[in-house]
Parts: structure tokens; C-alpha cells; sequence
């Protein structure tokens, strides 16, 4: 086949504040034909997540920041192009994290194949990937929500939101979401048959109209924006409740320390317990939630929605639309 050219998407400058197109640059890349033991893969999809905001600044954390000048990555759904590996045979589907290029070469370190089966290949980005299993470890490892609780969802028309409110409904809970847009509202309420939704941008007040939402008070908060949010969470948490932190979508693109909840000694009167968590803490939740979610979809208890955005040119737009909540459902790029 040769020499196959392609582009991809490399780090131009740390952002301050929002991303912007400027931070970033898009080269024209050429991947040498395959070796022994090698491959080469085309990306068909490739996922743009909030947490990449944080790689997106030196500094450690739980995911190393990308690097100037060169290539970002994420994940990314690919097909084989030309193998001269016989564990990825032509034509197979490989899910990686060398997103943000249009192709790649490979020694197969890295990579799992995936049978999409009744479903889009990339929904192993979104519901049956790293936001669905985030949901469902986030959820159900430390929330722990009762048949009959009150769980509260913030971004929750998001890809891990939205997933997080559908596995609520199936455990037996009242699920109330918020989210930025009546569509999302509508889209909740119609589709993934919350019990209550609001637009969150219609009211100055959260802790009020999380009040009259959750008349009984939350027992589960799943918190992905922090914030306003969070503190109103806080506020009407009943007691024992627990809050389960998997992002702060609304802080990360802040230049300055912002004062955290006001609210903090409701911890104390009211007994209540928030934790972090990272995913890949819990590998063992791999094949269960697989299975689940599987079956959660054929029988219609999950229904998810993708944002589609077509080209890698436009993959920067797509990371940056998602903290100005462009997205309804999981952000995907079609290569």
C-alpha cells in the first residue's frame, strides 16, 4: 500500500482559560508500511471527554498532561487497515487511545478488539466505553443508591450523566437531572424517563429550585459539575446521603482559585460522605458492567444519544463546545 498520509491534531500552547483553536495545530502526517508483528489502523470515531481540560496544563495528576508539540490522544475507535499481525487480522475493530490522528501504526500493545455487534462501533466510546462504565462504578460502588432513595444528577443529559440517571431509574430510584437546555430537559424526561428534570439556566437560585424538586430531600448526589451545584446538593442532602464526585466541569477552565461550598459543616450535622474515584481503579468492573449495560440496551432500560461532529478538523470545536454544554449525549468525532 506505501506510505499513508493523514493528520493529526498536536499541542501548540498550554490554553489559559477556554481552549481556543489557536492552542493547537493540525499537521499533516505520513505512517510508514507495517512490519513484522505490525498494523496499521484508520480511526473511524474518536472521543472528546471534559477530563482531557486537566492534560491540558503541565502538572501531575492522575493522567500524565499532553505534551507541546506533540500529538494529543484519547479514545478512539479504529478499523485495520493492513496487518502483518495475525492477533488484528484486516478488517478488525480496535478501540485505543490514539485518538486525534487519522491514522496510526502499531505493534497491537495497546489495543482491544471489539465486536460491535447490534450496536455503532462508537458506542464503545460513549455508553458501553469509559463514560458508561464510569456511571456505573460511580453509581454503584459509591453511591449506593436504594430501591426508593432520591438521586440527584448534575450535566445529567451528559454522556456519563445520562447513563447515571437510567441506572438509578433500574435500581428503584426517584431521579431528578439538571441540565443546560430545554432540549436536554425534554430529552430527559421523554427519553430517559427521569422522574424530574429542570434547566438549571432558568434559575438564580439552584438550592431553591433543587428544594422544590427533591421534596424529600436527596439521598444520592452524582456530581459532575461542582460549583453552585454541588453546594446546592449540600444543602438539601438528607442525612447520610452520599455524593459521588466524578468532575467539575464548571472550574476547569477558571485562571483563579475560587472559593469552595459555603456549606461545608452540613458534612458534620447531616453525616455526610463525598468521594472521588478514577475508573481504572476498578478493572474488575470491566466484564460486569459490559454484561449489564449489554443487556440494559437490548431490552430498551438504557437508550443513549451521540453528538456527532464530522472530521478531525473540527475535533478541537468539539473539545471546546463541551464546557459550553454543545452536546447532547457523548461528544464524537467521525474521522
Amino acid at each position: 500500500m506505501g506510505k499513508i498520509k493523514g493528520r493529526e491534531i498536536r499541542l501548540k500552547r498550554w490554553p489559559k482559560g477556554l481552549p481556543s483553536p489557536a492552542d493547537f495545530e493540525i499537521v499533516n502526517t505520513e505512517v510508514r508500511e507495517p512490519g513484522e508483528g505490525e498494523l496499521i489502523v484508520r480511526n473511524v470515531f474518536m472521543s472528546v471527554d471534559p477530563y482531557m481540560r486537566g492534560r491540558l496544563r503541565p502538572g501531575k495528576s492522575y493522567v500524565a498532561p499532553f505534551e507541546l508539540g506533540k500529538p494529543l490522544d484519547g479514545g478512539a475507535v479504529g478499523i485495520v487497515l493492513e496487518s502483518r499481525n495475525p492477533a488484528f487480522p484486516q478488517g478488525t475493530y480496535v478501540l485505543s487511545e490514539m485518538g486525534f490522528r487519522e491514522h496510526f501504526g502499531s505493534d497491537g500493545s495497546g489495543l482491544e478488539q471489539i465486536d460491535p455487534g447490534p450496536h455503532p462501533p462508537s458506542a464503545y466510546l460513549g455508553v458501553l466505553g469509559m463514560p458508561g462504565r464510569t456511571a456505573y462504578i460511580g453509581l454503584t460502588e459509591i453511591g449506593k443508591p436504594e430501591p426508593g432513595e432520591t438521586v440527584y444528577v448534575s450535566a445529567a443529559a451528559g454522556a456519563v450523566g445520562s447513563a447515571v440517571c437510567q441506572i438509578a431509574k433500574i435500581r428503584g430510584c426517584r431521579v431528578v437531572g439538571s441540565a443546560g437546555g430545554e432540549e436536554k430537559v425534554r430529552w430527559l424526561l421523554e427519553k430517559a424517563g427521569v422522574d424530574s428534570a429542570f434547566n438549571y439556566k432558568d434559575y438564580r437560585n439552584i438550592a431553591r429550585e433543587l428544594r422544590r424538586q427533591c421534596r424529600d430531600g436527596i439521598d444520592v448526589y452524582f456530581d459532575s459539575v461542582g460549583g453552585d451545584h454541588l453546594e446546592a446538593a449540600i444543602a438539601n442532602m438528607n442525612d447520610f446521603g452520599r455524593i459521588v464526585s466524578c468532575g467539575m466541569i464548571s472550574r476547569y477552565n477558571d485562571t483563579e482559585t475560587v472559593p469552595g461550598p459555603a456549606n461545608l459543616a452540613l458534612f458534620i450535622t447531616r453525616r455526610l460522605r463525598m468521594q472521588g474515584f478514577i475508573m481504572s481503579d476498578y478493572p474488575q468492573h470491566k466484564e460486569p458492567f459490559q454484561r449489564d449495560m449489554k443487556a440494559w440496551l437490548s431490552e430498551g432500560s438504557v437508550v443513549y444519544e451521540q453528538t456527532v461532529v464530522l472530521g478531525i478538523e473540527n475535533g478541537i470545536d468539539a473539545l471546546i463546545g463541551l464546557f459550553s454544554g454543545k452536546n447532547l449525549g457523548k461528544m464524537i468525532v467521525q474521522l
